[in-house]
């Protein structure tokens, strides 16, 4: 079984609420998500990483391109160096892209479908809608005190 994943995160990788203000986004991400039609509830999950940690689009991500040279980068070299880091997290997202060996940061690649870092995370599981509005992400960002932006993963 596959599942679908909408996450919402700080726009600054590094950046953390505090518990109430991730507590009250998080009720407000769970009042969008309508859920299954047959009743059954979407689950959430609400995450406070001690370092930064990738949160991937999953099966969606079909290419990632370089935001100097604008050649595309192996989505296997960045599956690997993500997977390198899934148990400690990154201390820094700085990297040298294989294309053109530019100095530039994870986050400022070319995704086409968006992924994120982040030291914070509401996951809703299975949410049964695709994407927030920007207005729905503005008041998200307003309830955690920053601004968000939003990845959805397929697993």
């Amino acid at each position: 079984m596959s599942d679908d994943i909408l996450s919402v995160i700080p726009a600054d990788p590094t950046w953390q609420p505090d518990r109430a203000a991730g507590d009250r986004a998080a009720a407000i991400a769970l009042e969008l998500a309508p859920g299954v039609p047959d009743g059954v509830d979407v689950e959430v999950d609400v995450t406070w990483h001690d370092t930064i940690t990738a949160v991937p689009c999953g099966e969606n991500l079909e290419k990632i391109g370089c935001p100097h040279c604008g050649g595309s980068i192996d989505i296997e070299w960045w599956t690997e160096l993500v997977d390198a880091h899934e148990e400690d997290g990154f201390a820094s997202l700085a990297v040298e892209v294989p294309c053109c060996g530019a100095a530039t940061s994870l986050d400022a690649l070319d995704y086409d479908w968006p992924c994120g870092f982040a030291r914070f995370e509401i996951a809703l599981w299975n949410p049964e809608r695709s994407w927030f509005s920007q207005e729905e992400l503005g008041a998200l960002g307003a309830a955690l005190g920053h601004p968000v932006r939003q990845v959805r993963a397929h697993i």
